[in-house]
């Protein structure tokens, strides 16, 4: 990413946690990757007035106490957080998912690749869009 802006991961899986902090890793990306279990624990990093909000949300959609839908639900009737761009990463291929994170206005729906070559290269391209996009402050 183009700012110094940490960047929200919001996932339960310990695994895909590792991978995406690999995948950082792997592609010098330097952003202060903060990670939340689910949305409860996302909503209230979000909403705590001392933390400094993301530049973006990798957002699960499977999780427990409340998953990544209910959470876009919530965050995008929020006058702040609304504006912070949300690119779904998810294994769910099923469609109702896509149209309600779309209706919920993400910025980008990628399924998570099995294979970690693969999966870099999507992280890759979430960097590469990211780096180039003009994000409002």
């Amino acid at each position: 990413m183009r700012n110094k802006k940490p960047i929200l991961l919001v996932e339960d899986d310990v695994v895909d946690q590792m991978t995406v902090k690999r995948a950082f890793h792997d592609l010098n990306i330097t952003n202060r990757l903060d990670i939340a279990g689910n949305g409860v624990e996302a909503l209230d990093l979000l909403l705590h007035p001392e933390n400094e909000r993301p530049c973006l949300i990798l957002l699960d959609l499977n999780m427990p106490k409340m998953n990544g839908i209910e959470f876009l639900g919530i965050v995008k009737q929020d006058k702040l957080l609304k504006i912070i761009p949300v690119v779904v990463l998810t294994t769910s291929k099923e469609e109702r998912d896509r149209v309600e994170s779309f209706k919920l206005s993400v910025a980008g729906y990628i399924v998570k690749p099995v294979d970690y070559m693969q999966f870099v290269e999507a992280v890759r391209t979430i960097d590469l869009y990211w780096t180039f996009s003009e994000l409002p402050e």
